[in-house]
């Protein structure tokens, strides 16, 4: 009797697989782990919980790692190899990198999914000129937008459309790279000016109204601090933006990304 994929991919030991590990030099980036990291949690194999479990890192580790971005950051992180060598595991067992969520098949979910990432009935103030006031930090959006691939039937092909479709001043079309450096980056306003922080921010908005979810707390303190500016800054990053300290002063950024001068004199 042939014997089953499952039973094949079994009947290679793991201290096998461990030692040719060993004596097998890393050969993908830090960028390319991170990559597939985020390919397999998108697919749907394993939330992030179980996949820090599975190569036996924690979460602080693992979210300072995909917090980073270039092609060696993070090549000290222990989340590094042990992603490297959990993916060429099932590599060297047979086992394919799972392929991206497809639609349900089932055509009355399809519609309630695609009735729910329907925003076009909703219209937000300085939307017809791409100047919506954006009131979530760059990390709640990629929170977010993490959270909704996640969900059953959900593509990250149209998502992409969903948030280019955000724009009106002119056509956009956004690509995978754009997603996945926004998502690679970590800070309040770490990728303010990319078209997926902007364009996602509408988009989530518009679903909120529509759900009729009220404001969070975070939220309503995000229009308190930033509502004099009419919203976070999507057209300047702070890292260009000059600061006048004097000597033993230092520069600070809290968790709603204003930045504040602290003086070093007591």
């Amino acid at each position: 009797m042939p014997k089953r994929k499952s039973d094949q991919h079994a009947e290679v030991d793991d201290e096998d697989l461990e030692y040719e590990l060993e004596n097998m030099p890393v050969t993908d980036s830090c960028d390319a782990i991170r990559r597939k990291i985020r390919a397999f949690i998108d697919s749907g194999e394993m939330k992030v919980g179980e996949f820090q479990n599975a190569i036996g890192v924690n979460s602080r580790s693992y979210s300072a790692f995909m917090g980073q971005n270039g092609a060696y950051k993070g090549s000290g992180s222990s989340v590094y190899y042990k992603a490297w060598a959990f993916f060429k595991k099932r590599e060297l067992r047979g086992i394919k990198m799972p392929k991206k969520k497809a639609k349900t098949g089932d055509g009355a979910v399809d519609k309630i999914l695609s009735d729910k990432v329907d925003v076009s009935s909703v219209t937000l103030d300085g939307e017809g000129q791409d100047n919506v006031e954006v009131y979530d930090t760059c990390d709640e959006i990629r929170r977010k937008i993490n959270a909704h691939l996640q969900q059953p039937g959900v593509t990250q092909a149209q998502f992409l459309r969903d948030i280019a479709a955000q724009y009106h001043t002119r056509e956009r079309k956004i690509q995978s790279k754009q997603l996945n450096d926004f998502r690679s980056k970590k800070g309040p306003d770490a990728g303010n000016t990319s078209v997926v922080y902007y364009g996602a921010y509408v988009f989530f908005e518009k679903m909120r109204i529509k759900e009729g979810k009220p404001k969070t707390k975070t939220r309503e303190e995000m229009e308190r601090v930033w509502g004099h500016d009419g919203g976070m800054d999507t057209q300047e990053g702070s890292w260009r933006k000059g600061w006048l300290v004097m000597n033993g002063d230092s520069i600070v950024q809290d968790r709603y990304g204003k930045i504040s001068v602290v003086s070093g004199n007591r």
